[in-house]
């Protein structure tokens, strides 16, 4: 999946993102403050790891945990100009092999239950996204220095191909910002669009 996972820093390209299972958590709030957040990660990947060992010994298949995938929105876009993260709604979530199903996720939820405390499991779904037609590139920098990348995604290149938003910004974190310098940090921005 090169052609999703591995997009150029300067110039955005045109994909189309076919429909793919994935581990999903919503929630509201600034994801640098927000308890909710920092739940809804622990247990997606606490679930998601589960359910690679379960793989590997149930099914005799293993597999690479997927990168933290996120999609952001807000009632209100102007929010995300003035940086009020609170406002901002989100989906955060881990992709998940095709061979996946809803018996193995059931009981990878209830196994790492039993092993944690994790209070976001209540919210954890099992889902498909299709996103289709998307235009993407790889940011390096920080989370905030996103803005300049968006605005010309936004206001020049959507507009002159005669496109419009198809969907929520989605961010893929190549990076742990936890160990990554913020300057060194990769992170693809997609956007799904569709012809106006």
């Amino acid at each position: 999946m090169r052609e999703l996972f591995g997009p150029p820093t300067k110039d955005f390209v045109l994909v189309t993102v076919p429909e793919l299972n994935f581990l999903m958590i919503d929630g509201k709030g600034d994801p640098g403050t927000a308890l909710s957040y920092a739940e809804a990660v622990e247990a997606l990947y606490s679930v998601s790891y589960t359910l690679k060992f379960a793989s590997k010994k149930q099914l005799e298949r293993d597999y690479v945990i997927p990168p933290l995938e996120g999609l952001w929105w807000a009632d209100d876009p102007a929010v995300f100009v003035a940086r009020q993260r609170d406002e901002w709604r989100w989906t955060m979530m881990i992709m998940q092999p095709d061979w996946i199903t809803d018996g193995l996720v059931a009981e990878a939820v209830e196994t790492s239950g039993r092993k944690k405390d994790l209070p976001a499991v209540p919210g954890l779904r099992f889902d498909r996204l299709h996103e289709g037609l998307s235009l993407q590139i790889m940011h390096i920098g920080s989370y905030e220095a996103e803005g300049p990348t968006l605005a010309r995604l936004h206001d020049d290149l959507m507009p002159s191909r005669c496109f419009t938003f198809n969907g929520p910004h989605h961010e893929i974190y190549l990076g742990d910002p936890r160990k990554t310098a913020a300057e060194k940090l990769k992170t693809i921005l997609r956007q799904p669009v569709k012809e106006l």
